[in-house]
């Protein structure tokens, strides 16, 4: 019986199958299906009318904060965010279904990548109870008929793993690097520039700005400059000018996100008339790239 307590409280996750991960056919057929689960147009332009991209954005932050106190696997916060941009692509939803909706797409998510799924009680917990499990259960099937029950889609996740261990990187770094790339993918999905993004560039874009940020590039001349723009681009058949464009803007998305924090941390601390040790850590960064421990 105490065997059985322990292992119900176990997360249980699969390990990395090198099947996969080292035949190069499975990255090959990832790029040529990627495109097919991208939103099928920019829907605030042509489809939406009550709902603005800043609001996205908001229910965006909000899915991911629940993710991360629910500890869900990395790959429900980027899928669910795939689900939504393609549902809205195709219907148009009133700005008070937005929540709801997010919160669905979270609902699929999870039970396609957690061995624990998120419940529709929890779920509606955290809208502060503005919509009913029932409502959610209902909503779920509008969403799957749109969807048209096509929930395996590609994101930028799947294809870390394939282009770290194409590079010259050290062992002891990868659980580091890996962790940064995640932490540049989730602000990719929150940010609607990058919708329409092939989910391979946001992915080559990240370890571009992740090595980066941790300065390995010191370590290793093939991860300098040009020369790790160009072998990343060769991995995942990416130009290299539309690569570096995609890399720019992660670091320009990122520093927007840090110079928000530190506004809204130093508007706390004028209102409490002190000024925090990690605020003035903050400042020191100058570029987006340079900062070691990222925590949005």
């Amino acid at each position: 019986m105490e065997l059985l307590c322990l292992e119900m409280d176990t997360i249980i996750r699969a390990l990395p199958d090198p099947n996969l991960l080292c035949d190069d056919r499975v990255l090959q057929s990832l790029l040529t299906i990627e495109e097919r689960f991208l939103p099928q147009c920019s829907y605030f332009k042509c489809v939406q009318k009550d709902i603005q991209p800043f609001m996205r954005r908001m229910v965006a932050t909000w899915m991911l904060e629940v993710c991360e106190e629910q500890k869900c696997e990395e790959e429900v916060f980027p899928l669910a965010m795939n689900y939504l941009d393609r549902f809205l692509a195709v219907v148009p939803t009133r700005k008070c279904n937005l929540q709801l909706l997010g919160a669905v797409c979270m609902f699929l998510a999870s039970k396609l990548k957690e061995t624990r799924p998120l419940t529709a009680e929890k779920l509606c917990i955290y809208t502060d109870n503005s919509i009913r499990p029932q409502e959610l259960l209902e909503w779920e099937l509008v969403v799957l008929g749109k969807l048209k029950w096509n929930l395996a889609a590609v994101t930028p996740n799947d294809f870390i793993e394939h282009i770290m261990r194409k590079l010259p990187l050290p062992e002891d770094k990868l659980d580091l690097i890996r962790k940064h790339v995640q932490t540049f993918i989730a602000l990719c999905a929150t940010d609607f520039t990058f919708a329409m993004y092939p989910p391979s560039m946001i992915a080559t874009g990240s370890v571009a700005a992740a090595i980066c940020g941790l300065q390995l590039n010191s370590t290793n001349r093939s991860l300098w400059g040009d020369n790790l723009t160009e072998l990343l681009a060769k991995i995942t058949n990416t130009e290299v000018d539309v690569l570096k464009e995609c890399q720019e803007q992660i670091e320009r998305v990122l520093m927007n996100n840090l110079r928000e924090g530190r506004r809204q941390q130093q508007k706390q601390q004028e209102q409490g008339g002190t000024r925090s040790k990690a605020l003035d850590d903050q400042d020191q960064s100058s570029t987006p790239t340079d900062v070691q421990d990222i925590n949005l």
